[in-house]
């Protein structure tokens, strides 16, 4: 079977490549699907596009070039393997499987049905909530409590929005313009901008001296890290949503001291920590925190469909990826559609 299938060849290099998916037979825990819309994410992605993710040069690595990136996939199952127990063949499911027309693929990762209650492309865009769900799941929640959330990018303005479901009065911080205005077009009232001092500024005047209960770093850079500890209550949390990647220099004492003398928690939260599936009763899982946004979404209470921006054929890979990375303004979320 010839596919076509979204491989980062080298840095800043992306190709739509054809290849024969000629392997065995598939195996009892595989699942052949047909992919219909997949979305992509413009931190992991973007972030190996670009060699800032140093693994991508290292032999071996997960990431490592020539790269077959996705991680955000809606299609229809062809074919399952004699021990596949949470699908069947003509079921529509929502997967993170990669960017490409026909994908093989393990149950042991998720596999959620997707019903008719929300459009597929936006289901396949919901994969950045399922990322900024984590801030949720790793956060102690106080009552009525403030959150500042940095980084009104797509998993920022998602984390926004969850906190503001959870009761929480939410601020969102982004440099951008443009990124601020759609937040508060999903519902987060408000938003500030400006250079860090500035932002601190408003922060304080908004929230009458008191800060954030909670902070989100939800950019994945550590001057931002930094920017947020300012911003959080004494006994507050910050929570570290985004991934750190590039070096910044900067005196290390100064985060130390200010969390010690201030009683700050710094939590970690990236998601690949919490398990795919509950292992005993209903614990939180992959597969419980997507069942939560597809339950908000067809509510009407998470609002997904306004950040996609593009919907583009997979041919237009290269035009998608450099969009978001040099126009993050414009483009602000991309679904590839195979079925053009």
């Amino acid at each position: 079977m010839t596919i076509r299938e979204v491989v980062v060849t080298g840095q800043n290099q992306v190709e739509l490549q054809t290849a024969e998916l000629t392997a065995p037979a598939l195996s009892a825990n595989e699942v052949l699907i047909d992919t219909e819309y997949t979305f992509i994410s413009s931190g992991t992605e973007l972030a190996n596009y670009t060699g800032r993710e140093p693994k991508v040069f290292q032999k071996g690595a997960w990431c490592a070039y020539p790269w077959r990136s996705g991680y955000a996939n809606v299609g229809i199952v062809r074919e399952v393997g004699a021990g596949v127990t949470r699908t069947q063949p003509g079921a529509r499911v929502f997967t993170y499987g990669r960017h490409a027309s026909t994908i093989r693929y393990s149950q042991d990762r998720l596999i959620a049905p997707v019903t008719h209650a929300v459009e597929p492309a936006v289901v396949a865009a919901s994969r950045m909530a399922g990322v900024a769900m984590t801030a949720i799941v790793v956060a102690e929640i106080p009552t009525n409590a403030t959150v500042i959330v940095f980084g009104m990018g797509l998993v920022g303005n998602l984390a926004a929005q969850m906190f503001r479901l959870h009761g929480c009065r939410v601020i969102g911080v982004d440099l951008v313009e443009e990124r601020r205005a759609l937040a508060q077009r999903c519902g987060i009232e408000h938003t500030v901008g400006g250079t860090p001092d500035e932002a601190q500024g408003q922060l304080q005047e908004l929230t009458n001296g008191e800060l954030g209960h909670i902070t989100v770093d939800a950019v994945g850079h550590s001057g931002v890290v930094m920017q947020a500890l300012r911003a959080t209550a004494s006994h507050g949390q910050l929570i570290i949503l985004g991934s750190p990647r590039v070096a910044v220099h900067g005196n290390l004492t100064e985060l130390l001291s200010d969390t010690h003398l201030r009683w700050i928690t710094i939590r970690g939260a990236l998601e690949w920590c919490v398990p795919m599936y509950p292992d005993i009763g209903n614990r939180t899982s992959q597969w419980s925190k997507q069942q939560t946004i597809f339950d908000w979404m067809a509510r009407g209470q998470l609002h997904v469909e306004p950040l996609i921006s593009h919907r583009l054929e997979p041919e237009q890979i290269k035009r998608a990826y450099d969009g978001l990375l040099n126009e993050p303004n414009v483009y602000t979320g991309v679904v590839l559609d195979w079925n053009l």
